[in-house]
């Protein structure tokens, strides 16, 4: 799991999910008669109702929304998504608070006389209806709002001197890694100092700009192709890792994954280059 993946809109989800649990502690119900200060009022957890349908439901929706999000491959479950069935428990949840809020005693306060001195929505249903609110609407928010699909973390600059362990050849173009002279060698006129001379190209004549392999980020989750040209992608570039950009083919590029896989990035707008 990769928690850099995590966008601002899985930030507001697990907040919503932790003011949701400290919600369950509050008292479920509130009387407005006299001596009701002295009722010891049952929280959300006495509740089997709203523990299922509100505490329960709204917790497991967050943490298939934020758990699906961190997978480095989408999981699906009968053809959908985690994400998916986690947006449809925290809209339950929300609906679920919501009943419960215009109905806290089920109907029991028109039993009887027909009296409507029944308990109202304490604070604990009320806190859990805004947590439950708030966590299906960023749920539903996240894949069309650009400024909730930014990534939760900033991406760390590499420290390491180049991928995966392996020294690279020169000129492979991490950041802060330069091309190393022969020993002894001294560099060309023109030539910028540290860099080779090309071969084959006369010492006074600057050599062809070539492609320089770069890391780089994305700003949020972007679909890798397949260098064949299928239409179905291999992978997803998340936001918070840095990947290896090791070919440029027009305005696309052709990037390597840290488990190896080379695809195609149709879409490179916004990256940021390490």
């Amino acid at each position: 799991m990769n928690i850099r993946s995590l966008t601002r809109g899985d930030g507001v989800v697990t907040g919503a999910a932790v003011l949701l649990f400290i919600a369950s502690f509050f008292d479920n119900y509130s009387y407005d008669v006299a001596g009701a200060g002295d009722l010891d009022m049952p929280n959300l957890w006495e509740s089997g109702p709203v523990l299922l349908g509100v505490v329960l439901a709204g917790v497991i929706g967050a943490a298939l929304v934020v758990v699906s999000r961190a997978l480095p491959q989408p999981r699906k479950v009968a053809g959908l998504d985690l994400g998916q069935f986690g947006v449809a428990f925290a809209v339950f949840a929300a609906w679920c608070a919501l009943g419960n809020i215009i109905d806290p005693s089920g109907g029991a306060n028109n039993v009887g006389s027909g009296s409507s001195d029944g308990p109202s929505a304490g604070t604990g249903l009320i806190l859990a209806l805004v947590a439950t609110l708030l966590m299906a609407a960023a749920a539903i928010a996240t894949p069309l709002v650009p400024a909730l699909q930014a990534a939760l973390l900033p991406a760390p600059k590499p420290v390491a001197p180049q991928p995966y362990g392996a020294q690279p050849p020169q000129g492979y173009g991490y950041p802060g890694v330069q091309p190393q002279q022969p020993y002894g060698a001294q560099p060309q006129p023109g030539q910028p100092f540290g860099q080779p001379a090309a071969q084959g190209v006369p010492a006074q004549q600057p050599a062809a700009a070539e492609f320089s392999p770069f890391w780089f980020a994305v700003p949020m989750t972007r679909p890798l192709f397949a260098e064949d040209g299928a239409p179905n992608p291999i992978a997803e570039l998340a936001p918070g890792t840095w990947y290896l950009a090791v070919e440029q083919r027009g305005a696309a590029l052709v990037a390597q994954t840290q488990d190896g896989r080379r695809g195609v990035l149709q879409d490179t707008s916004g990256i940021q280059r390490g």
